[in-house]
């Protein structure tokens, strides 16, 4: 006897022969964000402003200095000259507006399969960490101290795939800060910020003098197995794919960037805090609330000599 049944249609079950309509396609209405990487590079401004006179577009800081050793003996009958301050030494933090809006409809709230107020929350209060580390990093990987990796690099342009970072080139950084009087961020260690790709050329190195044979045969085999860098030589690492990078190396080579600083590399000025705003609803029928971030501050590279980047390529680059 032949089988009576209402057919879906195709072997698919995407048609609408027999049970017409009967078979739809279903969503899940909970819907994931984007991949995203935790801000952090904003927290390396640990130089704020602690007096200022007055509101202003642009805020100066500055630095006393020193007078000059006097090792030379005094001498009974003879007074000593007095000699003139030093000029204090200025650094300058230009303030700007910074915002980002979205406009949301009304029909898009009626319509929509998932309740897109929070999601829309969530993704403006990350765009704002986002863009506000962006405008940090533009600002933290300048500066005119720098290391180029590998044996022939002598600048930006000349930066290839093969110019794998070292760990002579992190000691030389760390030692240039303890050379130039940087004070350290946690103890004796300096932070250190790393993109992963560069990371995984740290730990490759090979020989007596890289990462990985300390961590073999010493008692902190469990960082390999995590594959973290933890504290070496003399700084203390932060792994992320924000750390600035780009295809600005010879024949287009990726160009990393990994900083290390110390106190006060950076410093920052606030006018007014970047913060979510509700915007307010203003067209003839109400349907459209606008809803976005907004605030006005700067970054400024404080210290020069609490600041060091070593440009680097990378053997796995994207």
């Amino acid at each position: 006897m032949a089988n009576a049944y209402s057919s879906t249609g195709s072997s698919t079950l995407g048609g609408t022969a027999g049970g017409a309509g009967l078979v739809q396609t279903a969503y899940d209405r909970l819907l994931e964000f984007a991949l995203r990487s935790e801000p952090l590079i904003r927290s390396v401004a640990d130089k704020r402003p602690a007096k200022q006179s007055i509101p202003g577009s642009t805020v100066v800081l500055q630095l006393y200095a020193d007078l000059a050793t006097q090792a030379t003996a005094l001498t009974e009958s003879t007074e000593r000259d007095s000699v003139a301050l030093g000029t204090p030494t200025s650094v300058t933090i230009t303030l700007a507006e910074y915002g980002n809006s979205v406009l949301v409809t009304r029909a898009l709230e009626l319509f929509s399969l998932a309740d897109v107020d929070p999601a829309i929350a969530n993704i403006i209060a990350f765009n704002l960490a986002d863009s506000i580390d962006s405008v940090a990093m533009t600002e933290l990987r300048g500066g005119s101290n720098v290391i180029y990796a590998g044996a022939t690099a002598t600048s930006t342009a000349t930066i290839t795939a093969a110019a794998t970072i070292s760990s002579a080139n992190i000691r030389k950084a760390v030692a240039k800060l303890r050379a130039g009087k940087s004070v350290a961020r946690k103890g004796s260690l300096y932070w250190a910020g790393i993109h992963p790709e560069v990371s995984h050329d740290l730990r490759a190195e090979t020989g007596s003098a890289g990462w990985l044979l300390p961590n073999q045969y010493g008692s902190a085999q469990d960082r390999i197995w995590a594959g973290e860098i933890g504290t070496y030589e003399g700084a203390y690492y932060v792994e992320s794919a924000r750390l600035y990078n780009a295809t600005d190396g010879a024949s287009s080579a990726r160009n990393y960037r990994t900083i290390i600083a110390g106190q006060q590399a950076m410093a920052e000025a606030v006018a007014e805090e970047p913060h979510v705003v509700i915007g307010p609803v203003i067209d003839q029928l109400m349907r459209f609330r606008p809803m976005g971030w907004y605030g006005v501050l700067g970054f400024k590279r404080y210290r020069e000599a609490a600041l060091y980047r070593i440009e680097s390529g990378s053997s796995i680059a994207s």
